[in-house]
């Protein structure tokens, strides 16, 4: 593909968001399952524990997460504040890739104890300067308590040079305007000019070729590169590239 100038680039993607930004992409997304739910906590609950698991074939990715749904009862937060023990043990059979019942039990626990003072997890996330390091905050809230070592894997933290794709894309998620029908919009503290492109194999590709990224390691570093790639074309709204970027990679294979 010949090199694009600034504005068919800009052109070209923003064609591309309006292609894939629409109710038809739910049908095969993660993103259904908080769309499920209405009270913001059921949807906060549901996001998070789906974009954990999000990785791998995306139809596996769904039957898990209707799984936990169910294991929850299909009432995520009252079962966060309200389980017994026993409720719990059913959680111990639940497994995703190396996400386990162990560490679905860790992930209730963990919100339950922020739930008893938040009302919504959003201000845990929330940073003025600089999201990526509201995730890792977030993260040190949340495993605050004892828990088994290996549920932190689960959690990815910028500050540890990862690109934490799904936590990105749990954060676009809840951030980005629902006005398309995709994006849940539940969040009103943080902008969506704060929010950073959920970097994974695809998108790292698709951003390379179209020369908005240089950096070959998909980390921490190369979306911090990304980011200011995007926000030049659109400082308001960058994130809605990753629409543009996942669909060239994983539907037109770009």
């Amino acid at each position: 593909m010949k090199t694009l100038s600034k504005s068919d680039l800009k052109q070209f993607l923003d064609e591309k968001v309006v292609q894939y930004n629409k109710p038809e992409f739910i049908t095969s997304d993660p993103i259904q399952i908080p769309h499920r739910f209405n009270e913001t906590q059921d949807v906060e609950i549901a996001a998070l524990l789906t974009a954990t698991i999000a990785w791998g074939n995306r139809k596996s990715i769904l039957k898990s997460a209707n799984n936990m749904m169910a294991l929850l009862d299909n009432a995520p937060y009252d079962f966060v504040m309200n389980h017994s023990k026993e409720d719990l043990k059913p959680l111990a059979h639940f497994v995703h890739r190396t996400f386990n019942g162990s560490d679905l039990t860790t992930f209730i626990l963990g919100l339950k104890r922020l739930y008893k003072t938040h009302h919504s997890i959003e201000s845990l996330f929330y940073h003025p300067d600089n999201l990526q390091m509201g995730i890792s905050s977030f993260k040190q809230n949340f495993f605050n308590f004892p828990h088994p070592k290996r549920s932190e894997k689960h959690l990815s933290d910028p500050n540890k040079k990862s690109a934490a794709k799904r936590i990105n894309m749990f954060l676009r998620w809840m951030v980005r305007s629902n006005t398309t029908g995709v994006d849940l919009g539940v969040w009103k503290q943080i902008s969506p000019r704060q929010l950073s492109c959920p970097l994974d194999v695809h998108s790292g590709r698709v951003a390379r070729k179209l020369g908005l990224l240089q950096r070959k390691q998909n980390d921490a570093r190369a979306v911090s590169e990304l980011d200011i790639a995007l926000r030049h074309l659109d400082p308001e709204d960058p994130v809605k590239y990753d629409f543009a970027l996942f669909g060239l990679g994983v539907f037109e294979s770009f």
